[in-house]
């Protein structure tokens, strides 16, 4: 066995918690398993904050089970690996995402589209094979399948990495998939959140005319010169919306909460097709017209698998490609959650774990 091939017993990991419906985070010890054959021990540096950290620390999909360590966007350096792993050595800058194992064996795992296998064990309160539960970011470290941990790319900022390993390949999948970088085409997103942020930044490096839609006029100005949209249009002007008929080849719906869909529907191209990311309820609002007339289409996606990840990791990296991040102590992660709620982040929190953690 090489130096930097090690097997160690598990030992406390420090993290934070939520106890209750509360969802309120404070100091916590766990136990992580032991390093096996195929395992990467990952010092971690860094955790993005998503809003699947409100859901499962409040309980919001009615499944949470606490002690609850949230954070799935994880990026860190490899403190030890497993004695049959081939892809990474002690030192490796690395990612962790949204979900940590799954069946490999069913179509999807076949082809590296993980995010849909029905046995996938997710980073937050999942189930192990083992019937352990997981924990996530807001904490240590983290031992994981090599399988399920992607290269970062030594000069990458890994701050920066973070909020990739869920915003950046949720909206970097679909748009590969609808080949959606073709140079010269026109992009609609709606929203300019985490995600709706690193869609735009995405679309500009592939070349694409880019229009972002808002509620808010407040992010004109980030829209068009931070970000470098090539137009903003208010959602609620019908006069500008109109005036935008029929003229997108594709729309990126990163926006939570419920909207109608036919107005965005309605300045597709024919052919268009419109990508769903974002939550809009629980039931979509759309008349069958809206797909009947003009062959557009409506496409549901989900995150993206380990394949397509490390891909997305690499594109960043090449083309420089950086979310707008805010970065904050492991003791402010209560205020960063209630102000996710409020939308009050440009445009995500990312948790300065090796700084603040005690």
């Amino acid at each position: 066995m090489t130096s930097d091939k090690v097997m160690t017993m598990s030992k406390n990991c420090r993290g934070w918690a939520a106890r209750d419906d509360s969802g309120l985070l404070s100091p916590y010890e766990f136990e992580r398993r032991s390093v096996g054959g195929d395992d990467v021990s990952v010092k971690i540096t860094h955790c993005g904050v998503c809003y699947a950290d409100v859901a499962y620390t409040r309980n919001k999909r009615n499944s949470t089970v606490y002690p609850v360590v949230p954070g799935h966007e994880i990026v860190g350096i490899v403190q030890e690996v497993g004695d049959k792993v081939s892809k990474f050595k002690i030192g490796d800058h690395v990612g962790v995402g949204t979900f940590v194992d799954s069946c490999r064996e069913c179509e999807y795992c076949e082809v590296r589209h993980e995010e849909h296998c029905s046995k996938a064990t997710v980073t937050i309160n999942g189930t192990c094979k083992d019937g352990t539960i997981t924990k996530g970011g807001y904490s240590s470290f983290i031992v994981v399948h090599e399988r399920y941990c992607y290269k970062i790319p030594e000069r990458y900022p890994l701050a920066l990495a973070a909020p990739l390993l869920c915003a950046g390949i949720t909206v970097y999948n679909p748009m590969i998939h609808h080949k959606m970088n073709q140079p010269g085409k026109s992009l609609g997103v709606v929203g300019l959140g985490g995600l709706g942020h690193m869609a735009v930044r995405f679309a500009k490096a592939f070349g694409l005319n880019v229009t972002v839609f808002s509620t808010s006029t407040s992010k004109k100005d980030d829209a068009l010169n931070l970000l470098k949209a090539d137009k903003f249009v208010l959602s609620s002007d019908t006069e500008q919306m109109s005036a935008l008929s029929k003229s997108l080849d594709f729309i990126i719906d990163t926006a939570s909460g419920d909207h109608p869909l036919d107005l965005y529907m309605s300045l597709l191209k024919i052919g268009g097709v419109l990508a769903l990311v974002g939550n809009p309820g629980k039931e979509l609002k759309l008349s069958p017209l809206s797909l009947l007339m003009g062959m557009r289409s409506i496409s549901g996606s989900a995150v993206g698998g380990t394949k397509r990840t490390q891909e997305m990791l690499e594109f960043c990296a090449k083309h420089e490609i950086h979310p707008e991040i805010e970065v904050i102590p492991i003791q402010y992660a209560n205020d960063a959650l209630e102000r996710i709620q409020k939308n009050d982040v440009k445009y995500r929190f990312v948790i300065d774990i090796e700084s603040s953690l005690e």
